[in-house]
């Protein structure tokens, strides 16, 4: 399924829209260039999800936790991450295994063999200074999906 999104109030509109569909126990693996808006649909979700605090990048803590919505939200980036014995050391498989929240993972393509098999991978593509193409597809999304 794509989405076309003319503004950033609009890409995170879309993501709390979609927060309402996801279930516990759901990965959302990030595909998109730096500068894309991963962290940006992130807080979308977070929204969504009710969660009223602080979003940002995890890029130096790995990942963030954040509590105090209708469920956790686990938001990882494996941008440094460069083998299974830096995965593991993430914590990320002890989120996951919870199935409590929903993981949502940037740079998803270093950890592409660890994510489950239900996995909605969602790739988001700059085509300009506001614009974006969301394409989301995998778990239960399919092409003929409707958000």
């Amino acid at each position: 399924m794509e989405y076309i999104t003319k503004s950033a109030s609009e890409t995170k509109a879309f993501a709390k829209v979609l927060s309402g569909k996801l279930p516990k126990g759901t990965v959302i693996a990030f595909e998109g260039d730096l500068g894309a808006g991963k962290t940006y649909f992130t807080h979308g979700l977070c929204e969504g999800l009710e969660f009223t605090g602080e979003v940002s990048s995890p890029t130096f803590a790995i990942v963030n936790v954040y509590e105090g919505g209708r469920m956790p939200v686990y938001h990882f980036d494996m941008y440094r991450i460069s083998g299974w014995d830096d995965l593991e050391t993430t914590g990320y498989f002890d989120y996951t295994d919870q199935g409590d929240g929903l993981t949502v993972v940037e740079w998803s393509e270093n950890i592409h063999s660890a994510l489950p098999e239900n996995t909605i991978f969602i790739n988001i593509e700059k085509l300009d200074e506001n614009s974006r193409k969301i394409t989301v597809s995998g778990g239960m999304f399919d092409e003929d999906s409707v958000i």
